[in-house]
């Protein structure tokens, strides 16, 4: 046999003709075959000149094994259904807030069919496409009236480009935050045209500040909640109502932009510090935004409200048709305004609001109940329920830690990382925390209805299956 392995390589053609990859041509297409030929052998090329050692190179059906198995990963959804057992309950790396199940069947409902998105059904003449979700905002904000967008940031854009295009909009220089990606109030200001103007200090702003900073070109005051950092100690911020007066007595726009959008009042469950959605308009600006998809529980969408006047001027953009949500987020925003009628049923029935206001009791008696479950599984050495933290997420109430009961598992021969990553990489993907030895499942973040799944995918996962 020659030393030059590269001569050990067989050609894609003489590969192409093994009966195991012409068995697979039911599922997988003649083009994408060749193509996973390629990329195998081009790979194993690659690691050759590498240096690299490679068992089984002269074996054509163990590289034909190689490229059936490319071949069934890109079969594989990229995007998977994960249990979320972190206990973060608005983890932006898994979507945010669940939706209702009213929520996500409007939204199958809007995709797998037609519906009345832009159609007048009573007249049959064209419809308005926000009329969907308007009298749910103003509902639930008291606004005169409402628009959606596709999140938060495309709300910011929007609404400075209808207000203050070439004009000064006056911020805090405490309110100017930087939310997840990078994305800087200045940079998304500087997008819509708008110029800023910094008042005040980091942590002092007073309302002196805000009228000195008042000239020709002064088109609004804006007042950005700072959702995902706190300052402590010595602060001083101007109240909205002080900032509504003052921009009244200069005929001046005000944007309040409230980020997370709590719509029922949490701090009766230990969640306090996130403004209330309807609290702006009460206080008299004139427009208020908030996110969807927080909070709110609902889809990704950026949510403005305020005067009538503005919100028609806002829909006029030309970027509106670029910012504006696809059926199924309307369908599944509608839906999700209807739950808000009630509250207390809200609180009850959103996911998120039910997790984050599950009581410590009811979690300690579930996690003792699936623990046992887990000491029953073989190979498990402990699943022991211990007292944690929990936290909102998504930039939300960011100082605030929610107290939850975990459960600690270990596995015979298997360290905690190892589990970690055969839970994430299996099917269903469970995602927990790797603390002091084990790994921690919290079940704030874990619907009833997965906790079978849950128990099954550790039991393959410490078998090895």
């Amino acid at each position: 046999m020659s030393d030059n392995p590269f001569r050990q390589l067989p050609s894609v053609g003489s590969l192409l003709d093994l009966p195991a990859l012409r068995d697979v041509s039911g599922r997988h297409p003649p083009e994408a075959i060749t193509a996973a030929v390629r990329a195998e052998v081009s790979s194993l090329r690659e690691k050759l000149a590498a240096g690299e050692r490679i068992e089984g190179l002269d074996d054509p059906a163990a590289i034909a094994a190689r490229v059936i198995a490319r071949l069934d990963a890109d079969l594989v959804p990229r995007l998977r259904s994960v249990i979320n057992a972190t206990g973060v309950v608005l983890h932006t790396n898994l979507g945010r807030a669940p939706l209702h199940e009213d929520a996500a069947r409007a939204a199958y409902e809007a995709a797998r069919g037609y519906l009345n998105l832009e159609l007048d059904l009573t007249t049959g003449k064209r419809g308005e496409r926000q009329a969907a979700v308007r009298a749910g905002i103003c509902a639930l904000t008291g606004a005169e009236s409402a628009t959606a967008v596709n999140n938060c940031a495309a709300a910011t854009v929007i609404v400075l480009r209808a207000v203050a295009v070439g004009k000064e909009v006056i911020v805090s220089r405490g309110q100017l935050i930087e939310i997840g990606g990078s994305f800087r109030i200045p940079d998304i200001m500087a997008v819509s045209g708008a110029v800023l103007r910094e008042v005040g200090t980091t942590n002092i702003t007073r309302l002196a500040d805000y009228e000195q900073a008042i000239g020709p070109n002064t088109a609004a005051l804006m007042r950005i909640h700072t959702s995902n950092y706190r300052v402590r100690g010595f602060t001083r911020a101007v109240d909205l109502p002080e900032l509504v007066a003052l921009a009244k007595k200069h005929r001046l726009t005000v944007v309040d932009d409230v980020g997370s959008g709590q719509a029922v009042d949490l701090a009766a469950f230990g969640l306090p510090g996130e403004p209330l959605v309807s609290a702006g308009i009460a206080a008299g600006a004139d427009l208020v935004l908030f996110s969807g998809d927080k909070l709110l529980g609902g889809p990704q969408s950026g949510i403005i409200a305020g005067r009538a006047v503005l919100i028609r001027a806002i829909e006029k953009d030309p970027l509106m048709r670029a910012f504006r949500l696809d059926k199924m987020t309307l369908a599944a925003l509608e839906a999700t305004l209807r739950l808000y009628r009630d509250p207390q049923a809200a609180l009850r029935t959103v996911p998120a609001l039910r997790m984050l206001t599950t009581p410590l009791a009811e979690l300690q008696r579930r996690a003792e109940t699936v623990a046992a479950r887990l000491r029953a599984v073989s190979g498990v050495t402990a699943a022991e329920v211990r007292a944690d933290v929990a936290y909102v997420g998504g930039g939300s109430l960011p100082d605030v830690a929610l107290p939850t009961a975990v459960i600690a598992v270990q596995a015979d021969g298997v360290s905690e990382a190892d589990l970690a990553d055969c839970l994430r990489t299996g099917t269903p993907a469970v995602v927990g925390r790797v603390r002091e030895g084990g790994l921690w499942l919290d079940l704030r973040t874990v619907f009833e209805r997965q906790e079978e799944e849950l128990v099954e995918a550790i039991r393959l996962a410490v078998s090895g299956s």
